[in-house]
C-alpha cells in the first residue's frame, strides 16, 4: 500500500524524489539536530495521483489525520483551537527548485475564534490580527484565485487612511477593520465565505499546492528549465513560528557565499518583525545580516554556525531560509543555492581549496552555457555616463533596453526584436514571461533574496532590486526619479554588477573573461579589480584542468581567417569543416551567381577565374591563423535555394545585373 505522508524525522536529503527537495532538506537537518519546527510532508507520489484522476488519494486524508494529530501531541496543542492554537503553513516543494513559481499559505488554522486564542497565548493583539490578515490574503489569492492586487490594494488604502507608510505601523484595531475588508473582498469575488473549519483550510490549501503544479507560470518556468513535467510537487505542513512578533523577531534568507559574485562570507537579508513571504515577494527593501548581529548577536552567531555546519554537510554553496521568534532561532528551509555563472566558476575552485570537493568535481558544477554568459560585454567605464539611481547588485551583467512596465508589454515588444528591460516595483511569480523576455530586471523594492533576485539569478538575466529612489507608476507607465521621469519606450542601461541605474545607452566592452581567452591571463587579471582577477583566475584553473582530464578533441566550423584566429583563441584544434559556399555570401555572391547560371563552359570558367584569387587569399589566410593544424575543407556545393532569390522583385534585379532574361533564373530555381 503507497504511503503519502512522511514526518521530517523519517526522510533525509537523499529522498528528492519522494520528498521534493523542500522535504527532504528539512528532513535532512532534522536529523542533523538542527532547530527545524515539527511537521511533515505530503509526498510527490500524492501530487502525481491527484493530478492524474484530478482527486487525492482516498487515504491521503486519513494519512494526514494521524500526521497531525502525532504533531498537536507533540506540541501540545490542536489545530485552530480557541485557547493556544496549532497553526501551520503549507507549502510547495518540487524535486527542483523553482522558486516563487508556486504556492505557500501560512498561518492556516486561524479563524475568527482562534484568533482570540493567539491574542492571549502570545499577549500581542496586534501581531494576531496581523498573522490573521496575512492567512485570509494568501488563502484568498492561492486557494480562491483571486487577484492579488485587491488584496494589496485594499491593505495600501488602510495605510493611507492610517497615515502609515506600511502595514508593520498599523494598530491592533486598524488591522482587524483590514481583516473584514479581506473577508468581504473573498465573499464579493469567490462567493463564499473565508472557511472557519482549521481542515478545510488546511485541505483547500494542499490542493491548491497541487494544482499550482501546473499554473501557466510553473510549466513556463519547467520549459525553460528543462525540469520533466510529470515529476509533481510535495506538500510541506510545518508547525507555526512567528517572525512577526515585534522587534525580537524577524525573518531573513541567507547564503554561505554570495550567490552574484561568488565572495566568501555569509551574505542574506533580513526583516525584523516580518513573516517570510515579505521578504521574498520584496514588498519591504530588507536589511543585511548586520542588522541581525546588532539587535540579536545571540541567534546571529548561531545562525552562522549553522550555515558551516550545512555548508560543510552539503559541500556546496547553501541557501537557508529562517525565523527568529522572540529571539529564538529557527530553520525553516535549505538548499543548495542557485548562482550566477560568475559565482559558480569562483565557489567551485574556492570549495576546492577548502578541500570540500575535487577538482573533477569543481568541473562538473560548472557548465558550458555559464561560461557563455561570462563572455558577454560589459558597460565601458571609460564612456561618459551619469548613474540616475542605485539600487543591490542582485544579478551581474550589462543590460541596455526600452524601459517596460509590465510583462505583456515586455514580451510583445521582444517579440519585435526590441532589447526591453522589465521595471517593476516588485516582481511576482506572475511577471516570468517579462522577465525571460527582457534583457535585464528593475525593481524598486525588494533585497538580493528577492523573487527578482532569485530568479534572475537563475536564469543568467541582469538584475538592480531595491533601488528605493525609482518611484515606479504602473499605471502611469512611468518611472520618477526626482525631477527625472522615465517613460515607456525610454532607452535606460542597468549594471547588475554595481547596482548602478543609466539613462541612455551606455557603449560596452568585451568581458574580463572574452579578454582572458583572447590575449591569456597575465592579460586579464592585470587589473586592480580583485573580483574580476578571481574570476578571471578561477575561469582559467577549471578550463585548464577540463583540458587536462577530457579525451574529446574539438575542431571547429570556419570559413573566414576572422572566425579562424576567434575559434583558435578558444581553444579549436584545427577546423572540421571548411564549407567553400560560404566564401561566396555578401558582396561576392553575384559572382558565385554567374557561375551557377552560366551557359556554357566558357562562361562558368571566366566566373570561375574571377573568385579564384579571392578564395586562394581566403584559404592563405585561414590556413595561417591555424598554423599546421588540421583543416577539412568541403569543395564547392553552392545550395541554390542560398544564392538564387525566389521572389520576382529579387529575380528581376539579378536578372538586370547578369544581363540575363529572368526567365533563366526562374528556370534555375525550379
Amino acid at each position: 500500500m503507497t504511503k503519502y505522508v512522511y514526518d521530517f524525522s523519517e526522510g533525509d536529503k537523499d529522498q528528492k524524489d519522494l520528498l521534493g527537495g523542500k522535504g527532504a532538506n528539512l528532513a535532512e537537518m532534522t536529523k542533523l539536530g538542527l532547530p527545524v519546527p515539527p511537521g511533515f510532508t505530503i509526498s510527490t507520489a500524492a501530487c502525481r495521483e491527484y493530478l492524474v484522476a484530478g482527486v487525492e488519494p482516498a487515504a491521503l486524508r486519513v494519512e494526514v489525520t494521524m500526521a497531525l494529530r502525532r504533531l498537536e501531541d507533540a506540541l501540545g496543542k490542536r489545530l485552530g483551537d480557541v485557547d493556544d492554537p496549532l497553526l501551520v503553513s503549507v507549502r510547495s516543494g518540487a524535486k527542483f527548485s523553482m522558486p516563487g513559481m508556486m504556492e505557500t499559505v501560512l498561518n492556516v488554522g486561524l479563524n475568527d475564534y482562534s484568533v482570540n486564542g493567539l491574542i492571549k497565548v502570545s499577549n500581542n493583539e496586534r501581531f494576531a490580527w496581523d498573522s490573521y490578515r496575512r492567512l485570509i490574503q494568501m488563502f484568498g489569492k492561492t486557494v480562491l484565485d483571486i487577484e492579488g492586487e485587491i488584496f494589496a490594494d485594499a491593505l495600501q488604502a488602510a495605510n493611507e487612511k492610517a497615515g502609515v507608510a506600511t502595514e508593520v505601523d498599523l494598530t491592533a484595531d486598524q488591522l482587524k477593520e483590514v481583516v473584514e475588508t479581506f473577508k468581504a473582498i473573498i465573499q464579493k469575488h469567490s462567493g463564499r465565505d473565508f472557511p472557519q473549519d482549521p481542515r478545510e483550510q488546511l485541505d483547500l490549501a494542499t490542493r491548491a499546492v497541487f494544482d499550482s503544479w501546473n499554473t501557466s507560470r510553473a510549466r513556463l518556468y519547467r520549459r525553460r528549465e528543462r525540469i520533466a513535467d510529470d515529476l509533481g510537487t510535495a506538500v510541506n505542513i510545518c508547525s507555526m513560528v512567528f517572525g512577526n512578533l515585534g522587534e525580537t523577531s524577524g525573518t531573513g534568507v541567507a547564503f554561505t557565499r554570495d550567490p552574484a559574485s561568488g565572495k566568501p562570507g555569509a551574505y542574506g537579508d533580513y526583516l525584523p518583525n516580518a513573516q517570510g513571504e515579505d521578504v521574498v515577494a520584496g514588498i519591504r527593501n530588507t536589511f543585511s545580516l548586520d542588522e541581525l548581529n546588532r539587535t540579536d548577536p545571540t541567534s546571529f552567531n548561531e545562525l552562522m554556525k549553522i550555515m558551516r555546519k550545512l555548508e560543510t554537510h552539503y559541500r556546496d554553496l547553501c541557501d537557508i531560509e529562517f525565523t527568529v521568534e522572540k529571539g529564538k532561532l529557527w530553520m525553516l528551509q535549505t538548499r543548495v543555492g542557485k548562482r550566477t555563472a560568475a559565482a559558480a566558476f569562483r565557489i567551485a575552485t574556492q570549495l576546492v581549496d577548502e578541500s570540500l570537493i575535487t577538482m573533477d568535481e569543481a568541473l562538473i558544477r560548472v557548465n558550458g552555457s555559464q561560461l557563455a554568459q561570462l563572455m558577454f560585454p560589459q558597460f565601458d567605464s571609460a564612456a561618459p555616463s551619469k548613474i540616475v539611481a542605485s539600487g543591490m547588485a542582485a544579478s551581474p551583467g550589462a543590460a541596455v533596453g526600452k524601459a517596460v512596465f509590465d510583462s505583456a508589454t515586455a514580451v510583445k515588444w521582444a517579440e519585435k526584436g526590441e532589447r526591453v528591460v522589465l521595471v517593476r516595483r516588485e516582481t511576482n511569480p506572475d511577471d516570468l514571461e517579462g522577465m525571460i523576455a527582457a534583457t535585464g530586471i528593475l525593481t524598486a523594492r525588494g533585497g538580493k533574496t528577492s523573487h527578482a533576485a532569485v530568479v534572475a539569478r537563475g536564469m543568467g538575466k541582469t538584475c538592480v532590486c531595491g533601488a528605493d529612489a525609482v518611484d515606479v507608476s504602473h499605471a502611469d507607465r512611468t518611472a520618477t526619479i526626482g525631477d527625472l521621469v522615465i517613460k515607456e519606450g525610454d532607452m535606460i542601461s542597468i549594471d547588475g554588477s554595481t547596482g548602478h541605474v543609466y539613462l541612455g545607452e551606455l557603449a560596452v566592452v568585451p568581458s574580463p573573461v572574452s579578454n582572458y581567452l583572447e590575449n591569456g591571463l597575465a592579460s586579464a587579471i592585470a587589473t586592480e579589480n580583485e573580483e574580476i582577477a578571481a574570476l578571471v583566475t578561477a575561469v582559467d584553473r577549471i578550463l585548464k584542468h577540463a583540458d587536462s582530464v577530457r579525451r574529446l578533441r574539438v575542431r571547429t566550423n570556419a570559413d573566414t581567417a576572422e572566425d579562424s584566429k576567434w575559434a583558435r583563441n578558444l581553444g579549436a584544434e584545427g577546423i572540421g569543416l571548411c564549407r567553400t559556399e560560404h566564401m561566396f555570401l555578401g558582396d561576392r555572391r553575384v559572382l558565385i551567381e554567374r557561375v551557377i547560371l552560366a551557359d556554357n563552359s566558357n562562361e562558368r570558367n571566366a566566373a570561375l577565374e574571377a573568385l579564384l584569387p579571392m578564395q586562394q587569399k581566403d584559404f592563405e589566410e585561414i590556413f595561417e591563423e591555424m598554423d599546421s593544424l588540421p583543416v577539412t575543407v568541403r569543395l564547392l556545393d553552392p545550395p541554390l535555394h542560398e544564392f538564387l532569390p525566389h521572389n520576382e522583385k529579387d529575380q528581376q534585379e539579378l536578372a538586370d545585373v547578369l544581363g540575363l532574361p529572368v526567365s533563366v533564373i526562374k528556370e534555375r530555381n525550379e
